[in-house]
């Protein structure tokens, strides 16, 4: 008897330990990864196609639309070596990483911070691996785009009248320890992190329609993409998080993506979980301009990670707003820090210590720039498109103060920062009005006495397109 309740015990005292842990886990991508390899379990575990559709039972339960296309999962398969090790103590917080809902007005749920510092609706993204692991296995599956992405765009599209027509992205309490995701404006029904799981599930489920797992595991899979590159990210094109926007508008154009969107709208009329309008020239206008929203904000510019993502202290006084658009695009290095960021969390520490000094050492009122290109794949939001900054004396109200974070006397920046700034932070100030058409790139050295942007960057930037000597500029303009 007593060894019965001790073993009673042992059980009761193990379940409550895990559930405080699970309790207090970030809401991380890595989290996220730890709990599918907990699920997998040791030696012949169950397949990748097992694990996420047992994930798909607890996100998708009752789902229409979700099961016209990939049947109705059994969240506890059985079968020889396919059943998950699924402890109880973890379904409180699988619920919490995988069900997507906007609680209240704000909180978003149903996402996870990935280590490059963007966010990830986790339900998007699975449904999008297991529809590529169902045609891996030889089924005939049609809806990967409509699973992932396409439905989100065209609810957003239709009821655009009552929210904002895409977005907001927004900011974690703790991005060391994130728990809570507040958006930094009304909900759309597709939102950024939507959005981004959206992409990563088409991606991810095309390669692996294609590279069916036999021995790999989904957590392999999802630690390659979403992994750390502690060498900074490689060059060239790569099945990785931080280059969903190029490797999606590889696959896709606005052409492409309005029909999806028309296809899967289609799709819930049919259904019954949309409304026929019968007005299908007028849906038809809808979708086409939201996809060119779409195309405009996710396709051609590039991320940005908001103040509130690195740490940002508050703006000392009131902001002075520029007169918009504006003509010039000022480079700069920041020579301190003198190496490139090669992380989210090396860049988001180097902007704060590069706020920190502007700040309490030069006594501005912000960090001085406008925006900043780190290593790692990323921009970073510094006082933006619309407030005036302080980075080339005389001119802080003619143009915009763009740095790359390191000391580029003698290199360059990483290729993949040069082709962001110079082609997707320019075409997009050009196409929202933040920038004219005709804008000109100069280096800081042209207008103030500095060696800044350094030799071999001040080098690059006279073989842009639109650089202009002073005299070239003043003729121009």
């Amino acid at each position: 008897i007593l060894y019965c309740v001790c073993s009673v015990l042992r059980v009761k005292m193990s379940y409550v330990f895990t559930l405080l842990v699970l309790s207090y886990l970030p809401l991380s991508m890595e989290s996220f990864i730890k709990v599918v390899q907990r699920i997998e379990g040791r030696g012949l575990g169950p397949s990748p196609l097992t694990v996420v559709r047992s994930l798909r039972g607890v996100a998708y339960e009752g789902d229409a639309f979700v099961e016209h296309f990939l049947g109705d999962p059994d969240p506890f398969p059985s079968g020889e070596n396919e059943a998950p090790m699924w402890d109880p103590t973890l379904s409180e917080f699988i619920h919490l990483m995988v069900r997507h809902r906007i609680v209240g007005q704000a909180r978003e749920e149903g996402v996870v911070l990935g280590s490059d510092g963007t966010t990830v609706a986790l339900g998007s993204l699975l449904l999008g691996i297991e529809a590529g692991l169902v045609a891996g296995a030889g089924e005939s599956v049609s809806g990967l785009y409509s699973l992932t992405i396409a439905r989100n765009l065209g609810l957003s599209f239709l009821h655009s009248q009552d929210s904002q027509i895409l977005g907001p992205d927004g900011c974690w309490d703790n991005v060391t320890f994130p728990r809570v995701f507040t958006l930094s404006g009304p909900p759309s029904l597709a939102t950024d992190a939507l959005v981004n799981g959206g992409m990563d599930g088409v991606l991810l489920g095309k390669y692996l329609s294609t590279h069916p797992l036999h021995a790999l595991q989904l957590s392999t899979v999802l630690r390659d993409y979403y992994g750390l590159h502690p060498g900074g990210p490689p060059e060239g094109p790569h099945l990785i998080s931080f280059q969903r926007r190029d490797n999606f508008r590889r696959l896709v154009n606005g052409s492409v993506l309005q029909e999806l969107v028309l296809g899967s709208l289609a799709t819930l009329q049919r259904l019954g979980e949309a409304e026929d309008t019968g007005q299908a020239a007028a849906l038809e206008d809808v979708v086409k301009g939201g996809v060119q929203k779409f195309v405009h904000r996710y396709l051609e510019c590039p991320v940005i990670i908001p103040r509130c993502q690195w740490g940002a202290r508050p703006y000392r006084g009131s902001p002075t707003q520029l007169s918009l658009p504006l003509a010039f695009m000022y480079i700069h290095h920041t020579h301190t820090p003198r190496q490139p960021c090669l992380s989210f969390r090396q860049c988001t520490a180097d902007m704060r210590a590069m706020q920190r000094f502007h700040q309490d050492v030069r006594r501005w009122d912000d960090i001085g720039y406008s925006f900043v290109a780190g290593s790692d794949g990323y921009i970073y939001e510094g006082r933006g498109w619309q407030w005036r900054g302080a980075h080339t004396r005389g001119h802080n109200t003619r143009g915009y103060g763009i740095a790359f974070v390191g000391d580029y006397t003698a290199t360059l920046p990483a290729r993949r920062s040069l082709e962001l700034v110079r082609e997707s932070l320019a075409s997009c100030g050009v196409m929202a009005g933040w920038l004219t058409g005709n804008f000109t790139w100069h280096g800081h050295r042209q207008l103030v006495n500095t060696s800044c942007p350094g030799g071999a960057l001040y080098l690059e930037i006279e073989s842009w397109k639109q650089f202009r000597s002073r005299d070239q500029a003043a003729r121009h303009h």
